[in-house]
């Protein structure tokens, strides 16, 4: 009975394997569909897999096949010859719906970077080439669009953690959309904030700020946080998603121009995935570190140790940690 418990243990093992092995199928699929734009297609009424190709200007007996892989996996429904989206593709995948998951543009595009895995492990160092400016800003939009739905998930758990006591400006370091921002303005009607970022996001930010009726007491400042200044007198510096994409020579250099930008006791909030000492947890954080080595020159993810040494080496002081329930930290310190 013994050697038979250990037969099963190792089939299902064995089983497990090929099924991680093979997960990106079921990805690629999604992401296909995605980006040709299935689901919109066949948001209104269902069609044949010859209508959908005709309105996509795909091949009729490949998207066929393709619009049979997504029944398999749960997002279509097909009765006879004719496709329909299932609710939770309507609900998550058709663009305009109040739950759309815009961020899977932005994951359409790690594929490209995740490939050259093994190539980046060999190197160290990310090896795809910089995409022409056109493609770049594609890449840049999906990526903003990808990190306000983020945040807007992650605000309820964050905002709620930060000392706002006596806090008028705010400097949103490399803050995309400025979904916090707006969340800070929002929740303090004393603020002010100003979000500092390329040139290529001034845009993208301006439009949330101003769906989000905050022009006033939200603007935005285009500058390079690792070569431009960024300005004096903030109460409090806040810094999302923004070290990881940094080594940590770039990260000294930045934190210690935001100590710089600081009033005398305003305190700086950095809100990340921080790794605990062995880097193997939590997983999306080891996972994530991966993300990094495909895509930027020195990204990586962080000990709270490291931060911590990076925060008092430029002369913060007071450093607090607190974990939200949306799996980040914010790591905050005091000038």
């Amino acid at each position: 009975m013994e050697n038979k418990s250990r037969s099963n243990e190792g089939t299902d093992a064995k089983a497990k394997v090929r099924q991680l092995a093979r997960a990106f199928q079921a990805s690629r699929v999604l992401l296909t569909a995605v980006e040709l734009g299935v689901f919109s297609v066949l948001a209104q009424e269902e069609k044949t897999s010859e209508a959908v190709a005709g309105t996509l200007a795909t091949d009729s007996r490949a998207t066929d096949r393709l619009l049979n892989a997504l029944v398999a996996l749960g997002f279509l429904s097909k009765t006879g010859n004719r496709f329909s989206n299932y609710p939770v593709a309507q609900r998550f995948l058709v663009p305009g719906q109040p739950e759309y998951l815009a961020s899977l543009r932005h994951i359409g595009h790690l594929w490209d970077s995740w490939s050259t895995l093994t190539q980046a492990v060999r190197t160290g160092r990310a090896v795809l080439p910089r995409p022409s400016s056109k493609s770049e800003q594609k890449w840049i939009s999906a990526f903003v669009e990808a990190m306000h739905e983020f945040a807007l998930e992650r605000i309820p758990h964050v905002v709620p953690l930060i000392d706002f006591t006596g806090v008028e400006k705010v400097l949103d370091v490399g803050g995309g959309s400025g979904a916090y921002s707006i969340a800070f303005a929002r929740a303090q009607p004393q603020i002010r904030a100003v979000v500092f970022d390329l040139p290529t996001v001034v845009p993208l930010a301006e439009h949330y700020i101003q769906e989000a009726g905050l022009s006033e007491r939200v603007r935005v400042q285009a500058g390079d946080f690792l070569q431009s200044d960024l300005g004096v007198g903030f109460d409090v510096a806040f810094i999302s998603a923004v070290i990881h994409s940094n080594s940590p020579h770039q990260n000294v250099a930045l934190l210690a121009k935001v100590h710089n930008a600081l009033v005398e006791g305003g305190q700086v909030v950095i809100h990340d995935f921080i790794m605990e000492e062995s880097r193997t947890h939590p997983e999306h954080g080891a996972l994530f570190a991966l993300n990094m080595l495909v895509q930027t020159e020195g990204g990586d993810t962080y000990t709270e140790e490291e931060v911590a040494g990076w925060l008092r080496e430029v002369g913060f002081h007071s450093v607090h940690r607190k974990d939200t329930e949306a799996e980040t930290t914010l790591i905050s310190a005091r000038k």
